[in-house]
């Protein structure tokens, strides 16, 4: 199984321009700096009520960080394919094509990949 997990931290030599500050870097944060991305490849099977529950955690009450985005393929035990989208407060479980493996993308604010492989019991 392959895990990335991606943090990015771009300081082009820019100072803050706030005078009354003294912390010698700038202020403005491009988006890579304060999100971040986890992407996992699993062959496991999930049935769709485990990916639900998941997928609720995730999108209402997910106390670990704030996730923006989530999408995936994966398969269910019965070797069918599943997408699935997620927003804030919202998310879609829809039957999906086929794929070489299954693919799951976090991304958002303060979360980890322990945490995240954690809540898919990965």
């Amino acid at each position: 199984e392959d895990e990335h997990e991606h943090h990015h931290h771009h300081h082009d030599g820019e100072e803050c321009d706030d005078e009354n500050c003294s912390c010698h870097h700038h202020h403005d944060h491009d988006a890579d700096e304060v999100f971040q991305s986890v992407g996992i490849e699993t062959p496991k099977k999930f049935d769709e009520a485990k990916l639900d529950s998941i997928l609720k955690v995730l999108s209402e009450s997910y106390d670990k960080g704030t996730v923006l985005r989530a999408k995936g393929v994966i398969q269910n035990p019965a070797g069918e394919w599943i997408e699935f989208d997620l927003t804030p407060g919202e998310y879609e479980i829809r039957k999906g094509a086929a794929d070489v493996t299954g693919k799951i993308v976090v991304i958002g604010a303060g979360i980890h990949r322990k945490d995240i492989k954690e809540l898919f019991e990965l």
